[in-house]
């Protein structure tokens, strides 16, 4: 090697021939058509220091902490890696309960005594220290997900460089809200039916009226006395999606209150649960064509707007596809192990801070589980790229409330699991009215602040609303299953 040249690191499998190939198209064109997610995610990321790596003397070394550097510190969001590990650990080691300066739980001189005294002291102190740490657990790994999500959107965006723009799109399509359907799956296999119910519609309301009206906002405030434009074709297809899905999801509801009020007969008792898997269907037929609709035949209505801070015209690999490949399935593991600890801590979180399980589904974990991509479209709306910022906001609604949610009652459908698409009507009542405001917001082209403002507001209202529907404390709350919300049950009149 040249004593001026600066090496490459190509971070474990290098595939150099193939990089070329990778970013071009048959025609000329990036064949990696970078998405809204992407983008919003790349507003967090820095560049990693090649000269550190460069100073290490085992030539062997470098390619390995190369791609660990990339992987963990190539986000600015690395300071909250350290939560990973402690949740683990606080999860496995009891962390969080009372320790003495003796080294046991309570002060005694060995291991035999500590058992006794724990034998002789009052079952709610040990309840008490039991809550302390999954209320550690649960914080820890809220925490520990928002890092862990960025990542992900990272990985699939380096491996989306070598599959071309067509696996890539469906690879960014899958992965886009991997912590949401992670949490999701975890919470259906648990049967806790209405935590999966209450967060997806959370994920839903907190980008269609928190993200989208915060980027707004501070789009419209760095651009005082003036207008942002956007482009409106690719928000008419989303706010179409959105408005199909509330309708799939307002049919079970509106059968149900027909039934109990005696207008209607229905064959079975289970006739709700059957509209709502044929529904399902329905909502994820429609989310292939829009796939099929953005990835193919109109790709450019998608295409955001290119961002030359840095004078790159293409973004090229930093991992290669092994190493990309390993990390994503490594970090997808992570997260399902947070997940689980998210949802196996929700109701003790939920006594020890004093709110209902239904508001930290809906307001709490969303906002966390997507940390990363919210932050990341407000960026862009400062920037007056707006069109990038609505390809987060509402490209992540639709992949939930089109993909996510049928997913989830199809797959509790083959698991032997009833969950319908009755999301009780204050939720389905509040998504009808988010979809019906963004849409109204979204009609004519453009933006000021004093649109973020109305979508802050609304967004403000509802979560007081599921601020107020707490549970009583006499309530049992063990799975989940019975929230503070109206739970409804099919009088089925059979015809």
């Amino acid at each position: 090697m040249e004593p001026g040249r600066k090496p490459s690191l190509p971070l474990l499998d290098a595939g150099g021939g193939g990089l070329r190939q990778a970013r071009q198209g048959a025609h000329g064109h990036s064949a990696h058509a970078r998405t809204a997610h992407n983008m919003s995610s790349s507003a967090l990321r820095k560049k990693s220091d090649a000269s550190l790596v460069r100073k290490v003397p085992v030539a062997p070394l470098r390619p390995v902490l190369a791609n660990l550097q990339e992987v963990f510190l190539g986000t600015k969001l690395a300071i909250l890696f350290p939560a990973v590990p402690l949740a683990i650990a606080a999860q496995l080691a009891h962390f969080g309960q009372a320790q003495t300066p003796s080294g046991t739980l309570d002060g005694s001189s060995s291991p035999s005594m500590a058992i006794c005294s724990a034998m002789a002291e009052h079952p709610g102190r040990g309840k008490s220290r039991r809550r302390r740490r999954e209320v550690w657990v649960f914080a820890l790994s809220l925490i520990g997900l928002i890092p862990l999500a960025e990542r992900v959107s990272f990985l699939t965006e380096q491996l989306a460089l070598y599959t071309g723009p067509t696996v890539g799109g469906l690879l960014n399509a899958t992965c886009g809200n991997a912590t949401e359907l992670i949490i999701a799956l975890f919470a259906l296999m648990e049967g806790k039916i209405e935590v999966v119910k209450c967060s997806l519609l959370g994920s839903v309301l907190s980008n269609l009226l928190l993200v989208l009206g915060t980027s707004l906002f501070c789009g419209g405030i760095r651009n005082l006395g003036s207008d942002q434009p956007y482009d409106r074709k690719q928000s008419d297809v989303s706010t179409g999606l959105l408005i199909l899905g509330v309708l799939c999801h307002s049919l079970p509801l509106m059968l149900r209150y027909a039934v109990g009020a005696g207008e209607h007969a229905v064959a079975a008792a289970t006739t709700g649960l059957e509209l709502s898997r044929a529904c399902s269907i329905v909502m994820l037929l429609a989310y292939v064509a829009y796939l099929f609709f953005q990835l193919k035949t109109h790709s450019q209505l998608f295409e955001p707007q290119e961002v030359d801070e840095d004078g790159e015209a293409e973004e090229e690999p930093v991992l290669g596809f092994a190493s990309g490949l390993f990390w994503l399935l490594f970090k997808t593991v992570l997260i399902a192990i947070l997940s689980e600890y998210v949802v196996g801590t929700i109701e003790p979180a939920s006594k020890s801070w004093g709110l209902s399980v239904s508001f930290i589904s809906i307001i709490l974990l969303p906002i966390v589980g997507n940390a990363a991509e919210h932050a990341g479209a407000i960026i862009f709306a400062l920037k007056n790229k707006l069109d990038i910022t609505l390809g987060v906001a509402l490209g992540s609604a639709t992949q939930i409330s089109m993909f996510v949610v049928p997913l989830s009652v199809i797959v509790a459908w083959i698991a032997g699991i009833q969950m319908d698409l009755d999301f009780k009507l204050l939720e389905t009542g509040s998504l009808f009215v988010a979809i019906l405001v963004t849409a109204f917001t979204l009609q004519d082209g453009t933006s000021h602040y004093l649109k973020g403002i109305l979508l802050l507001l609304c967004y403000i209202v509802i979560g007081a609303c599921f601020f107020v529907t707490r549970q009583p404390s006499g309530h049992p709350n063990d799975n989940g299953a019975h929230l503070a919300v109206p739970s409804g049950t099919w009088n089925a009149q059979v015809a």
